[in-house]
């Protein structure tokens, strides 16, 4: 289903405007523009292992850094090249539940960081868009409140009419006071999460930059922050889908054009595409070294007798 909800925006998309400002957009990325995004990419996924780590051996599955960061950077390009942009992070939780022999708490671990995530990026958002005094995002940020309080009371509901489900909420609560339960962590968690978002902004600066986007910093950082909220909607194609619905509307309300926010949106994915390549070096090893622990096994077995 999210996978057929990405196709279908960008089938819109495309039938709304037609192919050139997804043609723009491919043909202005720049060798610049790629070692700038390499570069924030970096500092971005630095910052989201050290996330992780924290909440990790919070919940007893602690791991390095080196482990962490080449586990992240394969997230990301299995998320990037894998239709539902989660499934990247499903392959982290296993993986490091397998090492560790606790797959339910790796499991939880990825899952409250990217959640963590998610919520100082939302806030970041709707602080800098208020403080800018973009009043014509204002109804926007009431849809996007809106849908968390409905959200919010369907799962209270759920859980006066379920003990079971009630006992499943107490449960993973407790588990969340462990991983994020004192001042320290918190502000931990914030301070990486929002060197994430800073650098994802800048990454749709460099493509709107790369773009030709005729526009001050104010707006480059509304459009900006309003791209990569909806980049981690996790109803898309490979990242692709409502980040270009939200770029193409996000760039008319400020009268800069709809075919314009698209063709930021495709730089911006096309940058972060090549940005997390280092993942495919990853995988590759991650497949070399399956296959020789393959042959040794086999190797064994036939001398074995």
């Amino acid at each position: 289903m999210r996978t057929a909800i990405g196709l279908a925006l960008m089938t819109a998309i495309a039938v709304h405007v037609g192919a050139e400002p997804f043609i723009q957009g491919l043909t202005a990325v720049s060798p610049p523009a790629i070692g700038a995004a390499l570069l924030l990419a970096a500092v971005a996924t630095a910052a989201a292992s050290w996330r992780w780590r924290v909440i990790a051996a919070r919940l007893g599955v602690g791991l390095g850094w080196t482990e962490a960061a080449t586990s992240y950077y394969r997230s990301q390009f299995l998320n990037t090249v894998l239709p539902g942009g989660v499934l990247g992070d499903v392959d982290r939780a296993v993986s490091h539940g397998r090492s560790t022999g606790q797959i339910a708490q790796a499991s939880r671990a990825v899952a409250i960081e990217r959640s963590a995530g998610m919520i100082v990026q939302l806030v970041i958002a709707a602080v800098a868009l208020v403080s800018l005094g973009l009043s014509a995002y204002a109804p926007a940020v009431g849809v996007l409140l809106l849908v968390l309080v409905v959200a919010s009371g369907a799962v209270v509901l759920t859980a006066r009419a379920s003990a079971r489900v009630r006992a499943v909420l107490v449960r993973e609560l407790a588990m969340l006071r462990v991983a994020l339960g004192d001042l320290r962590t918190l502000v931990t968690v914030s301070a990486a999460s929002t060197v994430v978002v800073a650098c994802h902004v800048a990454t749709f600066v460099v493509a709107c930059l790369a773009v030709g986007v005729a526009a001050g910093p104010v707006q480059l950082a509304a459009v900006a922050l309003i791209a990569v909220v909806a980049a981690s909607i996790p109803l898309n194609l490979g990242g692709w889908g409502p980040r270009e619905g939200a770029a193409a509307w996000a760039f008319s309300v400020l009268g800069l054009g709809t075919a314009t926010g698209i063709a930021a949106s495709t730089a911006f994915g096309v940058l972060a595409m090549i940005a997390v390549a280092p993942g495919l070096l990853v995988v590759a090893a991650s497949a070399l070294r399956r296959r020789r622990a393959r042959a040794r096994s086999r190797d064994t077995r036939l001398v074995a007798p």
